[in-house]
């Protein structure tokens, strides 16, 4: 397994994801989290939403380079386009293990 899915799936059995557009809306809104990532394969509408939502928290925004059935199957539900980390450390983490990692069109917002 890919080491940044590797602390997605941590951050999942911790407790410290919301997972889906929505779930990760509201954490931004309440000041909960940290990072927020659309997978690749996410609609150009669900990307403007995560990216103005962190703009709108003072977040971060990755489009990783995981499909919606990669970043579900890891982190339990579905085929999320959008999951919001909740934790600081976890989420400095992925971008580390994410950027050791070759990209294809990596867009940072």
């Amino acid at each position: 397994m890919d080491r940044s899915l590797a602390l997605l799936g941590m951050a999942k059995k911790a407790g410290l994801l919301a997972v889906g557009g929505e779930a990760a809306a509201i954490a931004a809104r309440h000041g909960k989290a940290v990072l927020i990532i659309t997978a690749s394969d996410a609609s150009a509408a669900s990307v403007r939403r995560a990216k103005a939502g962190a703009e709108a928290s003072g977040i971060t925004h990755l489009n990783v380079p995981f499909t919606m059935f990669e970043l579900g199957t890891t982190a339990g539900h579905g085929s999320p386009g959008t999951i919001a980390f909740l934790d600081k450390g976890l989420a400095d983490g992925f971008i580390k293990k994410l950027a050791d990692k070759p990209l294809k069109n990596p867009t940072v917002g």
